[in-house]
């Protein structure tokens, strides 16, 4: 039982934590692709609570169920494709802890401008680019996560 608990919790925070990073991504693009600060600020608002509500949930969660899981199974944390699951996890975390910085940034750039009926500053494309680059790499590390959890590769 206490196994099916613990993949359960997993498959369910890999889950969020790729369909959270997903939607963010989505909403995001499309918002900056208005170019109006006042879309922009409401949907970055949006997307740095789903990030700390949802994100950071799962963030903290998957580490905990996957060692309780190979822990239960007895496989070692010294498994190939589970050190390489870690490492690609860390990498992930690399790009995110950056990237919702960013995301709170162009919140505020985006709301300043549109308190000022301004135009948005040349900042805040500078970061949405930095942000929009961070995403690939981190993105990609979460696939190569989810591709050696299900396949569990003989690496070494």
């Amino acid at each position: 039982m206490i196994y099916f608990i613990l993949k359960y919790l997993h498959v369910i925070g890999a889950a969020v934590l790729l369909g959270t990073g997903a939607g963010i991504a989505f909403f995001m693009l499309l918002a900056h692709r208005t170019g109006n600060a006042a879309i922009i600020a409401a949907v970055a608002r949006m997307v740095v609570i789903a990030d700390f509500l949802f994100t950071a949930t799962a963030v903290a969660a998957q580490p905990i169920t996957g060692i309780a899981l190979a822990w239960h199974l007895g496989y070692p944390l010294t498994e190939g494709w589970i050190v390489l699951s870690i490492l690609l996890y860390l990498l992930t975390g690399a790009f995110w802890l950056p990237v919702v910085w960013m995301q709170m940034e162009m919140r505020r750039l985006a709301t300043e401008a549109a308190a000022k009926n301004a135009v948005l500053p040349a900042r805040y494309h500078r970061l949405f680019r930095l942000w929009f680059a961070f995403g690939f790499p981190a993105f990609g590390a979460v696939l190569a996560i989810f591709w050696l959890m299900i396949t569990r590769p003989a690496i070494w």
